[in-house]
C-alpha cells in the first residue's frame, strides 16, 4: 500500500497561519486547541539573523507512538495508512497516554468533549475526493497531501523529515516530506513568539 503524508515547502511558507485557521474551522476546535500549528523560529545572529516558519500537525507516522501506547485502541492506523482516532473508545482524562507519548505533541485533549482529538488529514473530506482543508487554504501552496512517493517525485531530491527543532524521525518514522530552508539545517533555532 502507498504511504500517505504531508509535504511542506518551508521556503514558500510566509507564516500567515491560514492553514491553522482552516484546520481549526473544519474541526470546530475550541479556543486553545490546535491540530495544525504554525510556529515561527529565528536563527543566526546580527547581521545574519532571520526568521522562518514551520506548519506542523500529526505526521501520520508509520510507527506511531500514540497507537503503540494507546490502551483502549482509540488510536489506530486506518486502511489508508493514516493515524486515526475513535472518540467512542477514548478513555479521555483518565488516560492521556497518546498525548504524552507523541514526540511531536500532536494529539490534544479536548476538555469540553472529554476525549483526545487529532488531525485526521481530513479523512471525511478525502473520502469525498477532496483535499485536507489546510492544503487547500494555503495561499502559497506550501502544503500538499498525498502519496509520499508521488510527492517526492514531484518536488525532487533533497527533501527531509529532519529539522533541528523536531524530534529524530527514527523515533516514529513520520509520513512527512519537508523542503527545508538551506540555512537552518545546521543552525541553532529558537522559537519566537509572534
Amino acid at each position: 500500500m502507498s504511504r500517505l503524508g504531508f509535504y511542506f515547502d518551508q521556503t514558500r511558507c510566509v507564516g500567515c497561519r491560514t492553514c491553522q485557521m482552516a484546520c481549526k474551522d473544519v474541526n470546530d476546535l475550541d479556543v486553545g486547541v490546535l491540530f495544525r500549528e504554525v510556529k515561527t523560529y529565528e536563527t543566526g545572529s546580527f547581521p545574519d539573523a532571520f526568521i522562518f516558519h514551520y506548519s506542523g500537525s500529526c505526521h501520520h507516522c508509520a510507527e506511531p507512538a500514540c497507537v503503540a501506547n494507546c490502551p483502549s485502541g482509540a488510536m489506530f492506523i486506518a486502511e489508508d495508512g493514516t493515524v486515526q482516532h475513535d472518540d467512542s473508545l477514548c478513555l479521555g482524562s483518565d488516560c492521556l497516554i497518546c498525548v504524552s507519548s507523541c514526540p511531536y505533541g500532536h494529539p490534544k485533549y479536548i476538555e469540553t468533549k472529554g476525549v483526545t482529538g487529532k488531525c485526521s488529514a481530513c479523512k471525511s473530506l478525502r473520502d469525498k475526493g477532496l483535499n485536507p482543508a489546510c492544503t487547500d487554504a494555503c495561499i502559497t501552496r506550501a502544503l500538499q497531501f498525498g502519496d509520499l512517493d508521488e510527492l517526492e517525485a514531484a518536488f525532487g531530491p533533497g527533501l527531509t523529515n529532519e529539522l533541528p527543532f523536531l524530534p529524530s524521525s527514527g523515533e516514529t518514522s513520520p509520513s512527512l516530506l519537508i523542503k527545508a530552508r538551506e540555512n537552518i539545517q545546521n543552525g541553532a533555532c529558537r522559537e519566537k513568539e509572534i
